[in-house]
């Protein structure tokens, strides 16, 4: 029986929930206003859509093999690029975990008082910082050991929670456009053309920072590795894969900026950011503030008291912490173990010590342990750094950037590779002339690469902030050098010279 291929609306959809995210529209609207706009247009021009036909071109070609980014690139590149590649993309997770393991007790706290006050909480005697870290490491323990007897039962759960993200998107762009209605008109920021140049953020006034934002804009088009296995299963992929890819391109791109532009026409930037919130806002509640403010705007806009309209927003709060808290977890459980799957199971089996490459219920269980304990190791090295809960998510947001866009860089790069090896089949070919290759792996290395560099060198250079720097180059180094080490010891083992 042949298996039912993608339409061009399925294959648009597929694409839009692997890649929008609505935290993305909040968090931009925070650190630059309107002025977040045209850098979403510039990165869906610039990278989003070469870079999705690149890993288009590398999905068709090698579509049988279950490596996934290693078996482009080693077939491309060579083994110890690929490996180290690789490696680099699966640190970009143990980041992400990382990340997300200390924020999502301010989802949490959302999900239950409507409010973020987790810088109150106390374990111990300790401080905020110190305390969040010590509840994501009792978070890693827990879904590592739980993730070791199986999973199964957990995609139900991640279903539910993405649905009810889902419906996030649609109560913002609704809610918009009724607030818009009930006020006849906008009652926030003006949309002028110096507003979509210059951000109201003090911290966003300054060229270096600006350009560091670019690296935001292209985390906001992640996740485009799913592209690559969707050809093959596309209805008529020749011309609709590349339609659809236009098509998704042109609806994320809108999708975030018209997403900012409702934001904006119900919330005065420094009000909401300012004198809304009573707590000191961070990356890692930004969200759950502006969700909070807009019900509040909406209570208001039917004519609610202020103490009403005020519980109106802290229900918003509650149900996008509920939500989130939801989906974070099912991406936990999957993110646990999925791309350390791949890297195992899709890597020479040679790279790892024996134990390594033996399943129990679906996962390499040896190997998630000493996952668990890395990740244990980093939340207590930036947790007990000393610093205020605004650096410490502001450490870990550059951390997640970098590492899970610098791989992109070497992806594109070796795409050229790729093209030269007429020895690989290619089923699908979207640019047609090694010329265009050039200009297409050129302008996503360089926008990529440009990116990253100013989100690491901005906080040294603006502030003086050369932990956040330090931090951000330490990750994808070290993995790097851990990379290169298990490559050797391979090589060694081998006899290889």
């Amino acid at each position: 029986m042949s298996k039912k291929k993608l339409s061009l609306s399925a294959l648009v959809l597929m694409v839009f929930t692997s890649v929008f995210g609505f935290t993305n529209i909040t968090r931009s609207y925070y650190l630059m206003g309107y002025a977040a706009i045209p850098w979403f247009i510039i990165s869906c021009v610039a990278f989003f859509l070469p870079f999705a036909f690149m890993i288009a071109e590398y999905g068709s070609a090698f579509k049988d093999s279950e490596g996934g980014i290693y078996s482009w690139m080693e077939k491309s590149s060579g083994s110890k690029y690929a490996f180290m590649v690789t490696f680099m993309w699966y640190a970009s997770y143990i980041v992400w975990m990382v990340n997300v393991g200390s924020g999502i007790w301010i989802v949490l706290s959302n999900a239950i008082f409507g409010v973020d006050k987790t810088q109150s909480w106390s374990l111990f005697g300790l401080d905020s910082v110190k305390t969040l870290g010590i509840l994501a490491i009792i978070w890693i323990v827990f879904l590592t050991f739980i993730s070791n007897k199986g999973v199964d039962k957990i995609k139900k759960f991640t279903s539910f929670g993405g649905s009810a993200v889902a419906l996030i998107n649609v109560f913002l762009f609704a809610g918009g456009i009724l607030m818009l209605i009930l006020n006849k008109g906008g009652v926030g920021d003006s949309i002028t053309a110096d507003a979509l140049l210059h951000s109201p953020n003090p911290a966003y006034a300054g060229g270096l920072q600006v350009l560091s934002f670019i690296v935001y804009a292209i985390f906001a088009y992640g996740g485009l590795e799913v592209v690559g296995g969707l050809v093959d299963q596309t209805e008529n992929p020749e011309k609709n894969f590349p339609k659809g890819i236009v098509i998704s391109a042109i609806v994320v791109s809108l999708g975030y900026s018209l997403g900012i532009l409702v934001f904006g026409t119900f919330t005065k930037w420094s009000f909401a950011f300012t004198q809304f919130s009573a707590q000191k806002i961070t990356l890692g509640n930004v969200s759950y503030i502006a969700m909070n403010h807009m019900g509040y705007q909406l209570g208001l806009a039917f004519g609610l008291a202020e103490s009403a309209a005020r519980n109106v927003g802290l229900w918003v709060s509650r149900y996008m912490g509920i939500s989130m808290f939801l989906a974070l977890t099912g991406a936990f459980f999957t993110l646990i173990y999925s791309p350390l799957k791949q890297l195992i199971g899709g890597t020479p089996k040679e790279l790892w010590p024996k134990s390594w490459t033996e399943q129990k219920n679906g996962v390499y269980t040896k190997p998630m342990i000493y996952q668990a304990i890395c990740v244990v190791i980093i939340i207590f090295i930036v947790s007990f750094g000393g610093k205020s809960a605004q650096q410490f998510f502001q450490i870990l947001v550059s951390m997640t950037n970098v590492s899970m866009t610098l791989p992109y860089f070497f992806i594109a790069y070796s795409f050229l590779a790729f093209r030269r090896n007429e020895n690989i089949e290619r089923p699908f070919v979207k640019f047609k002339t090694y010329s265009t290759v050039k200009v297409a792996v050129a302008v996503t290395c360089f926008i990529v690469g440009f990116a990253n560099l100013f989100t690491v060198i901005e906080p040294a250079i603006s502030s003086g902030d050369w932990l956040t720097t330090i931090m951000s180059i330490a990750g994808p180094v070290l993995f790097a050098l851990v990379a290169l080490l298990l490559y050797r010891r391979m090589e060694k083992t081998k006899g290889i010279n």
